[in-house]
């Protein structure tokens, strides 16, 4: 029988001190793929996020995704006992996962200089609203904002109205998988190189910014500043989202030969055989007249319809997707994007699978999301205190 292989990041430790989305969604996402994640998290009322959006008995239905594969220690951290728990527990860790204001850990005695004489090798992802340095490092910061100061708000709207968020928290997410990057990479650096450990500083409004294409370019050349664009991709023509009898459909025809095989499917050959419009710089110039074709098309026809139509036509669209219709779309459960997880409070709810997919080390669900301090003792005792140490530690309220 072959054995099979250790998860990617087996023996990995992470000890994370974030709450809310960017903190957590990084170290979740280490955590699918084998990591060791220890949540410190406040006694009593557990990280905000337990209580956000939509609950079931009482806890987020958010939560048992966002802490799956974690192990809860209730610690409170402003008190000194509680800090020195924490670096005693972060002298053994490899990763350190934290999104305070920039000065949280310092005021705590656990700067990085600190840490790292502790544990030279230490990997501390540092994820705050404006990054460690900078003359706006001490204004609190959410992924909103980020979105906003990234460039991305200003994007987000129907031209002439006003800018809306992506619906949902993508700045803090894009600052998530930033940071995951970075710590990957300085743990690799550590192994292959024999490289101490560092800190990644993610700014949210730079992980946003990273994602902005051609913006700053534009306006460097250009003086360009790129507009609002709605539902259109501006200076790629055809992309934009257009109506059907029951519903939105987007359809993506701006690869020449894309293009031409879209206008022959909707019954415009004089389009699809006209010089100007063989590339995109001359589409772009009719972009306006090229919508109204496709709209007039698809408004006489079903979604349905419309995708089946240009299936047969080899033209990129997709239905616009509610949660019902991921829920109920057969390529999401064959790849193990809708998965089931049991929850700690007895009941089975549906969830998002794991990116990316890996073939010889895949992520996986390991254990569900804990209650406020599932874990506080068996943390506690592999780091070698003993049941009075943390008896006593709870009589003084630093621990639940």
């Amino acid at each position: 029988m072959i054995n099979p292989s250790p998860d990617a990041l087996a023996g990995v430790r992470v000890i994370e001190m974030g709450q809310l989305i960017a903190g957590p969604f990084a170290s979740k996402t280490l955590g699918e793929f084998g990591a060791e994640v220890i949540k410190i998290e406040p006694p009593g009322t557990g990280d905000p996020l337990r209580n956000w959006r939509l609950l079931k008995n009482g806890t987020s239905v958010w939560w048992q995704v966002q802490s799956r594969n974690k192990r809860s220690l209730a610690l409170d951290l402003r008190e000194p006992e509680g800090q020195a728990v924490a670096r005693q527990l972060i002298a053994h860790a490899d990763v350190l996962v934290e999104n305070f204001r920039p000065g949280t850990l310092e005021a705590w005695g656990m700067a990085p200089e600190q840490l790292h004489a502790l544990n030279p090798g230490l990997v501390i992802l540092r994820i705050s609203g404006y990054g460690q340095t900078g003359p706006y490092r001490d204004q609190p910061g959410f992924g909103v904002v980020g979105e906003a100061m990234g460039g991305l708000r200003h994007l987000t709207a129907e031209p002439g109205r006003v800018p809306v968020r992506v619906g949902v928290s993508i700045g803090d997410t894009l600052a998530a998988l930033h940071g995951v990057i970075g710590v990957m990479m300085a743990l690799y650096h550590r192994q292959a190189n024999g490289g101490k450990g560092q800190v990644v500083d993610v700014a949210l409004h730079e992980a946003v910014f990273n994602v902005m294409e051609s913006l700053i370019p534009e306006y460097s050349a250009f003086g360009a500043v790129r507009e609002p664009g709605g539902s259109a991709l501006p200076g790629i023509a055809p992309s934009n989202a257009y109506p059907c009898q029951n519903g939105w459909v987007i359809v993506a025809g701006n690869g020449d030969s894309i293009f031409k095989r879209l206008m022959q499917a909707i019954g415009r050959d004089d389009l699809a055989n006209a010089p100007d419009l063989a590339n995109n710089a001359g589409r772009v110039a009719r972009v306006e007249e090229i919508d109204a074709a496709i709209g007039e098309w698809t408004q006489a026809l079903t979604v349905e319809a419309v995708m089946n139509h240009l299936a047969t036509a080899r033209v990129p669209a997709g239905k616009v997707y509610t949660a019902k219709d991921i829920a109920q779309d057969p390529h999401y459960r064959a790849r193990d994007m809708i998965l089931q997880q049991q929850t700690r409070d007895g009941y089975t709810v549906e969830v998002p699978g794991i990116v990316p997919k890996l073939s010889g080390t895949p992520g996986k669900i390991r254990s569900s999301a804990p209650h406020v301090g599932d874990d506080t003792d068996s943390v506690l005792q592999d780091m070698g205190l003993s049941a009075e140490q943390i008896a006593q530690l709870r009589e003084r309220k630093i621990i639940q």
